[in-house]
């Protein structure tokens, strides 16, 4: 007997639940990855359009790390994008953001915290970006890393959120996060940051996000590749071959 019979020999007697011709077992092989062709590319997403928009200050300073760490940035200017639902997603800035979310390998999401929240201006950026589009699925698999700033005392109030938030679009999001506290402080008439253990936590932010970035990116796909979607295709196709020969 093939190891390959021995296995689905065991499988239907011990996990009868189970298609055995869609259970896989996790490869090892599988999971290595070879050099990409271009850069890593994040998309920078802020979350508020003040004048002196400390969030995107924040983001901004991130923006200049990814790059000196040999990543391509592109930063979403949030001023313009309407309300969700209350434009079509045809509109011309809907359709930007969409754009850099399907080219972005990964993204850097920055809030200022209002309210004991994230801003309604940042929560429009992420509800604007599907969790499908056609075939593509802008979000999953993509690496993600999190900044807050806020005006009092150090909070994590935006940043679990968006944590939150980053599941949901079945984002890869790291585990380390930097929140800013009384952020009026922290940069300087240029809109420069100061140095502070403070900037120190958004570079090992900012490195993080490109180690696993370099590390996940190209076996998103495999990485992403889940039994219970494997078997809602079959049953899928095979409605859809039943339907053709009624």
């Amino acid at each position: 007997m093939t190891h390959a019979n021995a296995l689905a020999t065991s499988l239907a007697r011990d996990l009868p639940n189970l298609d055995p011709a869609l259970f896989a077992v996790p490869a090892l092989e599988r999971l290595q990855t070879t050099a990409s062709p271009h850069a890593p590319r994040i998309l920078l997403l802020y979350g508020s359009v003040r004048e002196r928009s400390y969030s995107r200050l924040l983001s901004e300073e991130g923006a200049r790390l990814l790059q000196a760490m040999g990543c391509e940035t592109r930063t979403l200017d949030p001023r313009g994008l309407p309300l969700p639902d209350d434009a079509p997603d045809t509109h011309p800035k809907v359709q930007e953001l969409r754009q850099l979310a399907q080219w972005a390998d990964g993204m850097v999401w920055t809030s200022p915290e209002r309210h004991g929240a994230m801003t309604g201006i940042m929560k429009s950026q992420i509800d604007w970006i599907p969790l499908a589009q056609g075939a593509v699925r802008p979000t999953q698999g993509k690496t993600l890393a999190l900044m807050q700033v806020s005006g009092g005392s150090q909070s994590f109030n935006a940043v679990n959120q968006l944590r939150v938030l980053g599941r949901w679009m079945r984002m890869l999001t790291i585990p380390n996060q930097s929140s800013v506290a009384k952020a009026f402080l922290e940069f300087d008439e240029a809109g420069r940051m100061k140095p502070s253990a403070f900037y120190d936590r958004v570079v090992d932010v900012m490195e993080e996000l490109v180690k696993f970035t370099l590390l996940t990116r190209g076996v998103s796909p495999y990485l992403t590749d889940r039994y219970s979607e494997r078997r809602e295709s079959a049953e899928a196709l095979s409605k859809r071959v039943n339907q053709r020969s009624l």
